[in-house]
């Protein structure tokens, strides 16, 4: 174990992550970078932005309870080190799409309201599954919940809204790539330490593949309701994109999202997802279960 964790350890982390891909950005972006005048001239724009960046915020407060909470009960040195950088990395994010919010125009005073006009039922019942297992002091269910499931669903929105942003929003792209390259890190973490606990607790496996399934359920309506609340967002988006005149495409998994209708978006987006869950799942020995309907 020692020999893969020290790839996780805090001076890799230092030079990976602030002293490399994010030395030089301010709130994960470039100091000059700043949000697109269209958003503050189609109130239909900035609504579905600040709806979706509210969503993110939640996601990534659950991802810093989750991950803060494992620290204590991991049962041994080397995980809590990487934990504690990751609950680090999850500070961080919760902190860039906040400020995010502000950048689009939400007043620090509103931030709580906002996030509880705009926050998916749906994603709080996923948390909710997530840091019962933390609280609980479940360490293998905790890891498996946090860095395979939680963080396999964050990569991949992450990579879907960074397409889309790489057309039409480079401040939002730029600090979308720093999230991304960090969840990567905490996936890789999941695998390498969470195989060799499944082998070492096969009782486990039942429980994880539960916790799994109904996860996925909670993400799938997660899913649907906030591509159907988008829905207005989304033509508008595609109105605008077509008036820029660049022609760019923004492509994800073969679906040009600034083309693509809501119901398009939302199937290439949780087909990914679950293929990602069932070759992760197998990496760790854990066999993937089908989402239980929310």
């Amino acid at each position: 174990m020692t020999n893969f964790l020290s790839g996780y350890s805090i001076q890799k982390w230092l030079e990976s992550c602030p002293q490399g891909y994010l030395e030089d950005t301010i709130y994960g972006h470039e100091a000059s970078e700043k949000e697109p005048d269209e958003l503050f001239e189609n109130e239909v724009l900035r609504e579905g932005q600040v709806r979706s960046t509210c969503n993110l915020i939640l996601g990534e407060r659950a991802a810093l309870a989750a991950s803060s909470g494992l620290v204590n009960c991991a049962p041994d040195y080397l995980s809590k080190t990487f934990l504690a950088t990751q609950t680090l990395d999850e500070a961080r994010h919760v902190e860039v799409f906040t400020q995010r919010l502000f950048d689009l125009g939400v007043s620090p005073a509103d931030l709580e309201s906002t996030l509880n006009e705009f926050g998916n039922p749906h994603l709080v019942k996923f948390a909710e599954v997530l840091l019962e297992k933390v609280d609980k002091g479940d360490f293998v269910a905790g890891v498996v919940g946090q860095n395979i499931v939680l963080e396999g669903m964050a990569f991949s929105v992450f990579e879907m809204l960074h397409a889309g942003a790489q057309v039409d929003n480079q401040k939002f792209a730029h600090t979308l790539s720093g999230t991304i390259a960090d969840e990567r890190r905490h996936v890789g973490f999941g695998e390498n330490r969470i195989g060799a606990l499944i082998k070492q607790y096969p009782e486990k496996k039942a429980e994880c593949e539960r916790m799994q399934a109904e996860m996925a359920g909670h993400m799938l309506a997660t899913f649907h309701s906030a591509f159907q609340e988008g829905a207005g967002a989304n033509e508008e988006a595609k109105r605008a994109h077509d008036g820029a005149g660049h022609g760019q495409a923004a492509m994800y998994h073969g679906v040009d999202l600034s083309q693509a209708d809501t119901e398009e978006m939302e199937k290439v987006l949780a087909d990914t997802v679950l293929k990602e869950f069932k070759t992760r799942l197998g990496r760790i020995g854990l066999e993937y279960q089908s989402p239980v309907a929310a």
